[in-house]
């Protein structure tokens, strides 16, 4: 029996494989001020919590460290932007390590500037990421989703005592589609919600689906009711000399299409305001700021972070908007960003009897070169012994966290941190590598070497989700099978990598090789998934069609480490698999 189909009978019969003991259900935590199932963060004392739900919406919690239970709780629901992950809107310091996303939204740090200036409350935010990092895409595979996102946000008011919980909903770009779900959800919107925010995010407002008629009813019933709407001039911006949007499209046309519903119900006045144009009603429950973008610029995300928009919406009508700063810049939250969330030399992982890179080592394109004629079985062997001696790149030793929530059947939610290789296994250095397409077979065999095993579609799913660099898919049709293909795709890579530095997370690039219990009823075969778009999308649904001999260039080997971490306790990847309350942390078959 090969070493492969050895580690597919034990995902789908729960042995043990990496040899740990599996750990019991547990909420508790270390510190009696912590909220229950909280774990105490690294920066500034926070209070953390991650959780997913069966349907795929992933939320991570940032509570003060110091809550007080004594004191009424504001509760932030934060919808995450199409194509952006829950850690990079919350925000960090920028290294040359990190990709860019982390510095454009910052609202963990906005979030904190807040708790600064308020102390009359526990400001709570709990940030929310679709599968598929896209809410829109994610409401059109759940019919149900109005019902899925109101259901979420009363759990999560639910945590908090009632009635001093008051909940503010917001998101940017595609967040808005969360939002616009909520209001979907039911007739009504609940007097608990007491802040609506569209941060450039309002693009699919309707009067057509009664979204006009609930905001205006909502607004009318309860002077703590306040509505905010944020957008610029996007009507005649162009990327490569083409429209950025349609004769219709856009948040500026969205935003008077509001304003000519609203206008009928309300007195809207207009007034400057800097750069923005400013519509608000008499007693100010609802506000327009719309920039009027005069240098025609591509302000998007600017208005939520740079311009401090998120800041503005959550304190406008509080004792604190005078207090924070100014919308339209500079950044009013500088002191309170974290540090960079990855730091490569700090997350270095060596394999486990894995030499160091020999000295007189062959690069990735002489090894490519010298095998390029071979048989497959005298390739693989060639591969392997480069591998086993060392011969990879230093950055594929830097292993990155990747994060998993699942709740069980009882309600009680889990975490896992897996630890993944940064990118697909490559022989060479550095400088000059290539990435090998393998047989299962190999692979399994290297993996079991380096205390690893191969990824579940889940991992490859989280993987994705949490990449720090995400490339577009570039299939080819020709000579698939070959090593110049391979060396030639590799190639592809790296120019789409246009000079970020190796050892980011990087995802879309090709197929991985999957453990999966399909391959009980197909023996001999290969087990394949993803390649997945930037819409989130993968290419390549699970498939065991190929025989396991079939290896082409789009074929990539992650390698996971055995080793894990389930709330906040090691374990290990085959302890989770045998743990019925834990094994959809990572395998959902």
């Amino acid at each position: 029996m090969s070493v492969f189909t050895f580690s597919v009978l034990k995902l789908a019969l729960a042995v043990g494989m990496c040899g740990a003991v599996v750990l019991p259900a547990s909420t508790e935590v270390g510190s009696d001020a912590l909220l229950p199932g909280f774990q105490r963060g690294a920066w500034y004392g926070e209070q953390l919590l991650e959780e997913s739900t069966r349907e795929g919406i992933r939320a991570v919690w940032n509570a003060p460290g110091d809550y007080d239970a004594a004191k009424p709780t504001h509760l932030i629901v934060y919808a995450t932007p199409n194509g952006n992950t829950i850690e990079q809107t919350l925000g960090s310091t920028l290294t040359t390590h990190t990709d860019w996303h982390f510095d454009i939204q910052h609202i963990a740090t906005q979030t904190r500037k807040l708790r600064d200036l308020d102390r009359r409350e526990n400001i709570v935010l709990v940030c929310v990421e679709a599968r598929g990092l896209s809410w829109p895409a994610w409401r059109a595979k759940h019919a149900d989703s109005p019902a899925l996102i109101r259901a979420f946000v009363e759990s999560a008011a639910r945590r908090f005592p009632a009635p001093t919980t008051r909940l503010a909903l917001t998101g940017h770009s595609g967040g808005g589609s969360f939002l616009f779900g909520y209001l979907n959800g039911a007739d009504t919107i609940p007097d608990a919600v007491e802040r609506i925010a569209f941060l450039d995010a309002n693009y699919s407002y309707e009067t057509k689906d009664r979204h006009g008629d609930k905001l205006v009813a909502w607004l009318r019933r309860n002077p703590r009711h306040r509505l905010i709407v944020v957008a610029y001039d996007d009507r005649n911006l162009t990327f490569d000399g083409k429209p950025v949007v349609g004769p219709t499209g856009g948040t500026y046309r969205a935003s008077h299409r509001m304003l000519e519903y609203f206008g009928r119900r309300f007195e809207m006045k207009l007034t400057a305001d800097g750069d923005f144009e400013r519509y608000s009603s008499p007693d100010s429950h609802a506000l327009f700021m719309i920039h009027r973008n005069p240098a025609n610029k591509i302000l998007h995300t600017a208005l939520v972070g740079e311009m401090n928009g998120y800041l503005m919406a959550m304190a406008d009508g509080t004792p604190e908007a005078q207090k924070w700063g100014e919308f339209g810049g500079p950044r009013a939250y500088s002191p309170w960003v974290e540090p960079a969330v990855r730091d490569l030399a700090a997350e270095r992982v060596d394999f486990p009897g894995l030499p160091t890179r020999p000295a007189d080592a062959s690069t990735g394109s002489v090894v490519m070169a010298r095998i390029s004629a071979m048989p497959l079985a005298e390739r693989e062997e060639v591969i392997e012994r480069e591998i086993l001696s060392g011969n990879i790149p230093d950055f594929q030793r830097a292993f990155r966290p990747i994060r998993a929530a699942v709740v069980d059947g009882r309600g009680v939610s889990h975490t896992v941190v897996l630890q993944a290789a940064p990118d697909y296994l490559s022989v060479g250095s550095n400088a000059d590598f290539v990435r090998v397409p393998l047989t299962p077979m190999t692979a399994g065999r290297i993996a079991e070497r380096l205390g690893c095993v191969l990824p579940t579609r889940r991992m490859v799913d989280a993987i994705y989700g949490q990449a720090e660099l995400k490339l577009e898919p570039h299939p080819m049709t020709v000579d698939r099978e070959t090593t110049a293909t391979f060396v030639m795709h590799n190639a592809i890579v790296e120019g789409q990598r246009n000079g970020k530095p190796p050892g980011l997370l990087v995802a879309g690039i090709k197929k991985d090789v999957v453990q999966t219990p399909l391959l009980l009823k197909r023996p001999g075969h290969v087990a394949i998934y993803g390649w997945h778009k930037l819409d989130g999308a993968p290419i390549q649904p699970l498939t065991t069609v190929h025989i396991s001999r079939y290896v082409d260039y789009s074929h990539g080997i992650r390698l996971i480490r055995c080793a894990v971490t389930v709330d906040g306790k090691p374990s290990t990847v085959d302890a989770v698999l045998a743990d019925p309350d834990l094994k959809g942390l990572i395998s959902d078959e």
